[in-house]
């Protein structure tokens, strides 16, 4: 018996120094979230990407670790004692302490530097860098042990578990659902940017089948709204205009990206080839009109035609916001920071700048007036043409040929530019734009490939009679290869000139020449050349009225986009490092490659915008997908995961649910395939959706800003559903989709542009209540309610629109022309659905919440409506300004006035 005591009491001895140990052992000190955070506050600004003093740099580990200029080794791996870092971090004297006239580190600071050199001083990976790894659903059964509530009877579906995780860890329990009018009201506005009708709203509420709900949401995910909703959110990434910007910012007709864009998520086109097309549309095998209009995503940046510009610096300036979008809207990284550096918190060094931007450098776009090159769109009878030159053409020449004359038939590419002559003698570039060469004047074009070219092809115009044109290989007076008269034109002509059997490469020298022209004047104005040769049949009886039709379609009235098409081998471009950023100062020569930090480059990707684009979509991309259901989180919930949609780098925000991220970002690759729609679907299907909004003392202190979900969404709408969701309850929301952008009501004066001419045409009809996405877009002058609540001037791209409050947005919904339209379209329908003042306002308060007014609102406002009845009873002139009625009574004025304050109302312009 004593020696079982004794053995008993030694196992509970070894027991007990067990756990005391295990309790004091320290763990390791993880790099990411302890080191790093201390070395992006104290140290990386003069030890980074953009500084390195003294030759010393913690971006990277081998850096880090190399000597530096003084021959020391700052950091020693496995002994913090001989390392310099540690002993300038405790010195005393000011003028050796580091950081350097900052304050000093803390102790704690120290010690964990310390520690990590001791313990090797490893680099650890940026979570955001390294690919998502499989999650296993937390479905433990302890879930919530100790709330009133079990996992399985709270939980709709995965989601919901890893919410509960952490609402469990906050000492947190998720609020109850919301009722179903809020939550039909939330879902609608969601999927598809409107609130339901009160029929709408009604079916849902006494469908008391266990998937009611369900239903409702597979119906909006069908509903062609739902394009029209999420494009708005696409086309700030996309910085999507009707405008070019800069000075002069004149139209820009690419409405049809904005159609392909609603089409694409009605679709549920797939992520992968949702990216594809707008990044490289142009580089599939034979691709449709609907493939290259996506590649409008990155002719959305600004076009300086004003003259005196620079062609070059505008496209270049076109170039960069290329390569910042593409990688904020897929990566979530700030390589803006890398053109004129390394990057000083991220791991991409300043040449991997340039070597993305050489996937997009050999684009044919070069920053002309007409925003070349652009898909032409023929009307009927042209089309008809179109196809039967096809026809021809794939007959007499083969599919490779047939390609190649229609892609010119519907871009004019390849061509050259004006910009491209230098050598002017006696002529100029007309408003730096356009070839002008006055009587005996010339110009050169350099380095022209003529093999098998037979015919040069200009698009001019003329003034005058008589002039003339010849061209000279290699130098002037040298031999004539081309020559043709240049009649006077009724605005732009283009035709085609015979070409001398030429072989190789030359220079072209171009000579005009008018004898009975004006001397000072230019003989003709010349947008755009190119060199070609015959069609295929040459010789055949059908030719000439293949040929004819041929210059009848260059000649046709078209409608234009701006699209991309990549450069051919003769006008590729070469891309350089510029030298801290300047365009101006090139330096090293550089190819597409991708940053050897992040997945490598698909073997079998090209190295173009295709093979990039292919890239980003890779499973083995670690941002793309974590971006993206990063983003359609945000929509949802009004934050993202990670908070920092533009940037997942370590200055960016922690993932507040890491696992969840990452889970559903292998969900969205892997078992939905990339479907957007799907992704949505398992969002809006959640318990943590569709929780009630209300915010307790409990949660406001713990959790005010709803990071860990224990409460649904509560955030204001945006600007295009605050006016849609007022035309929508009004009645007078057109359903119309598609086609150019409108120019609703807007106060006067709101325009004033500069050498334009350009002005604000309200629209008629059904055309003054569409959906905002279709409202016309200027950068330098937005339309105003939009402005107002936080819309973007699509300038460059806008990752997250930042929401404020300020009086001026109650001003918009109180005094707006289309708010003013859409609340008397609201008051007659008030004033036929109740028999006096409180039923109708009762009625109007249904109508846009869904829900029946309280004693307590429904006082004040009947108190408003008894004063404005009054006011408009003493004065009728004022009842007509207001409803633009000649026979309108007080009685629907003083409802109007209470259709607009209810149209105001918090709860209205907010999501509950």
């Amino acid at each position: 018996m004593i020696l079982r005591r004794s053995i008993w009491s030694v196992l509970l001895v070894a027991l007990v120094a067990s756990i005391y140990n295990s309790g004091c052992e320290q763990r390791p000190i993880d790099f990411s979230t302890q080191v790093k955070p201390i070395l992006n506050k104290r140290c990386i600004s003069c030890h980074g990407g953009v500084k390195r003093n003294g030759g010393f740099s913690l971006l990277f580990r081998d850096d880090a670790l190399d000597t530096v200029e003084s021959g020391k080794r700052v950091i020693i791996p496995g002994d913090p004692q001989h390392s310099e870092m540690i002993r300038r971090l405790t010195l005393s004297d000011p003028e050796e302490r580091m950081p350097y006239k900052e304050e000093p580190l803390t102790k704690e600071e120290i010690q964990i530097l310390s520690q990590w050199i001791k313990e090797g001083a490893l680099w650890g990976d940026h979570w955001a860098y390294v690919a998502p790894q499989p999650v296993e659903v937390p479905k433990s059964k302890n879930l919530l042990a100790g709330f009133d509530i079990t996992p399985k009877e709270w939980a709709r579906n995965d989601i919901d578990y890893f919410i509960l995780q952490k609402l469990e860890k906050e000492n947190l329990k998720p609020s109850p659902e919301a009722d179903k009018a809020i939550l039909i009201r939330r879902v609608y506005l969601d999927l598809i940017g409107m609130p339901p009708t009160t029929a709408q709203a009604e079916k849902f509420i006494d469908d008391k089948s266990d998937d009611a709900y369900e239903k409702v949401v597979d119906e909006l995910l069908t509903s062609p709204h739902f394009g029209e909703k999420w494009a708005a959110w696409w086309l700030d990434l996309a910085r999507y205009s009707d405008t070019k910007g800069y000075e002069r910012d004149v139209a820009r007709n690419i409405w049809r990206y904005r159609d392909w864009v609603i089409n694409a998520f009605n679709q549920d086109k797939s992520f992968d080839q949702f990216t594809i097309e707008q990044l490289a549309g142009d580089l599939l095998p034979n691709p449709t009109d609907d493939q290259l209009i996506a590649t409008a995503f990155h002719r959305n940046t600004m076009n300086n035609d004003e003259g005196g510009t620079e062609d070059e610096e505008f496209r270049v300036a076109a170039l960069i916001d290329r390569v910042n979008t593409t990688w904020e809207v897929w990566q979530s990284t700030t390589m803006g920071c890398v053109q004129c550096h390394t990057h000083p918190y991220d791991p991409f060094v300043h040449d991997e700048y340039y070597k993305s931007m050489a996937f997009f450098n050999n684009t044919r776009d070069e920053d002309t007036e007409a925003e070349h090159p652009n898909l032409r769109t023929y009307e009927e009878t042209d089309q008809r043409k179109l196809d039967n030159i096809r026809e021809w053409v794939l007959k007499q020449g083969g599919p490779e040929k047939e390609q190649e004359v229609v892609r010119f038939l519907k871009t004019l590419e390849p061509k050259y530019h004006p910009h491209d002559f230098d050598e002017f003698v006696n002529g100029e570039l007309i408003d730096t734009k356009w070839l002008g060469i006055r009587p005996g004047g010339s110009a050169r074009l350099k380095n022209i490939n003529l093999n098998g070219k037979t015919s040069l092809i200009i698009n001019y115009w003329a003034d005058q009679e008589g002039g003339s044109f010849e061209i000279q290989k290699d130098k002037l007076a040298g031999e004539v290869i081309a020559r043709a008269p240049l009649s006077k034109t009724k605005g732009r002509k283009t035709i085609t000139i015979p070409l001398r059997e030429t072989i190789g490469k030359h220079d072209l020298y171009f000579r005009f020449s008018n004898p009975n022209g004006n001397p000072g004047r230019t003989v003709c104005a010349i947008d755009w050349f190119a060199f070609r040769d015959d069609l295929p049949g040459k010789g055949l009886p059908e030719f000439s009225d293949k040929e004819k039709s041929f210059m009848e379609l260059l000649n046709a009235h078209v409608d234009n986009t701006p699209i991309m098409i990549e450069n051919n081998d003769d006008q590729h471009r070469t891309t350089y490092v510029f030298e801290r950023g300047n365009w101006l100062v090139k330096g090293q020569v550089v190819n597409p490659e991708v940053p050897r930090s992040l997945n490598p480059f698909p073997d079998e990707a090209p190295k173009n915008r295709l093979g990039f684009a292919m890239w980003l979509t890779d499973k083995k991309n670690p941002l793309t997908s974590r971006t993206i259901v990063n983003r359609f989180w945000e929509q949802i919930f009004g934050y993202g995961l990670v908070e920092t949609l533009e940037d997942f780098g370590t200055q960016g925000a922690q993932p507040s649910h890491p696992e969840l991220l990452d889970w559903l970002a292998l969900r969205f690759m892997n078992d939905h395939h990339w479907s957007m729609k799907k992704l949505l679907r398992d969002i809006v299907l959640s318990a943590t959706y569709r929780q009630q909004s209300k915010v307790t003392e409990e949660l406001y202190q713990k959790d005010m800003r709803n990071v860990w979900l224990a409460r649904g969404p509560r955030v204001r709408l945006s600007a295009e559903e605050i006016r849609d969701q007022a035309l929508t309850v009004s009645g007078l929301l057109s359903e119309k989709m598609f086609g150019k952008s409108v120019m609703p009501p807007q106060p006067e004066g709101i325009w004033n542009t500069v050498y334009n001419g350009e002005t604000w045409q309200e629209s008629k009809g059904a055309d003054r209540y569409r959906r905002a996405i279709y409202t016309y877009s200027k950068r330098t002058s937005p339309y105003p309610s939009m402005l107002m609540f936080d819309g973007s001037s699509r300038e460059v791209c806008v990752s997250r629109r930042i929401r404020t409050n300020t009086p001026l947005q109650a001003l918009v919904t109180l005094n707006d022309p289309v708010f003013v339209e859409a609340s008397i379209a609201l008051a007659e329908k008030m004033v036929t659905e109740g028999k006096n003042s409180k039923e109708r306002i009762g009625a109007g308060y249904y109508h846009v919440t869904l829900h029946p007014i309280r004693e307590g609102k429904l006082a004040p406002l009947v108190e408003l409506y008894g004063e404005a009845l009054r006011e408009y009873e003493r004065d009728n002139e004022s009842v007509k300004k207001l409803t633009n009625q000649e026979k309108a009574t007080p009685e629907l004025a003083a409802m109007t006035v209470v259709a607009n304050a209810l149209l105001n109302l918090d709860e209205v312009i907010t999501k509950e």
